[in-house]
C-alpha cells in the first residue's frame, strides 16, 4: 500500500513503532524522496529516507491505514495494542484528522471474522477492509474516539511515549 500511495504522488506518515520518539512519525513525500520513493516504501526504507517529525508538523491526513488481528464486517476491529487509536488520537487532537477521514485495514481473509467484536469508547472502527480478494466498505456507524481517553491510559504508556507525555504535561499546566 505504501508503494502504491508513494507510486500516486501521495506523502505518507507512517508511525514510528510504540510512538516511542518525539519524532513520532516518519513523512514520506514521494517529492522529496524522488528515484528513492520504491526503497522508502519498505520498513527500513522509510527509517532511512524518511523524514521524522513530531505532531505539530503534520499535514492534514486523507485517509488513515491501521492494522487489525481481526475485523467485522460492520466495521469493528481487534487491534495490537492500542497503537493505532493513539496514532489516530495525536493527528485527530492535532487537528490534522477529522471524524470524516476515511479509515482502512489491510487483512488476510481469515482475519474477518462475523462475530461480534466487543469495543470499548477508544476503539476506532474501520470504514474499508482490504483482503487479496476484496474491498469492503463497512458503512459503519460506530463511533470514534474523540480523542484521547486519559483515564484510560496507563501512568506508564504515558511515561513512554513522548508526544502524549508532552500533551499530558500541558494540559496539567493549563490546569
Amino acid at each position: 500500500m505504501r508503494q502504491a500511495a508513494l507510486r500516486e504522488g501521495k506523502t505518507i506518515y507512517m508511525a514510528v513503532p510504540r510512538l516511542r520518539q518525539k519524532r513520532c512519525f516518519i513523512d514520506l513525500d514521494p517529492e522529496r524522496l524522488g528515484r528513492r520513493a520504491g526503497a522508502a516504501a519498505t520498513i527500513r526504507g522509510s527509517f532511512r529516507y524518511g523524514r521524522s517529525v513530531t505532531v505539530d508538523e503534520l499535514q492534514p491526513v486523507d485517509l488513515m491505514i491501521c492494522g487489525s488481528v481481526a475485523v467485522n464486517r460492520e466495521g469493528a476491529r481487534v487491534g495490537k495494542g492500542g497503537y493505532s487509536y493513539l496514532e489516530y488520537a495525536l493527528a485527530f487532537a492535532a487537528g490534522e484528522l477529522s471524524s470524516d477521514t476515511p479509515i482502512l485495514t489491510t487483512v488476510h481473509p481469515l482475519q474477518l471474522i462475523e462475530e461480534a467484536i466487543p469495543r470499548e469508547v477508544h476503539d476506532i472502527p474501520v470504514d474499508y477492509i482490504v483482503t487479496p480478494e476484496q474491498v469492503i466498505e463497512t458503512h459503519t456507524s460506530l463511533p470514534r474516539p474523540e480523542g484521547i481517553y486519559w483515564k484510560l491510559l496507563p501512568s506508564e504508556k504515558i511515561e513512554a511515549i513522548p508526544a502524549i507525555r508532552e500533551m499530558a504535561a500541558h494540559l496539567s499546566d493549563l490546569g
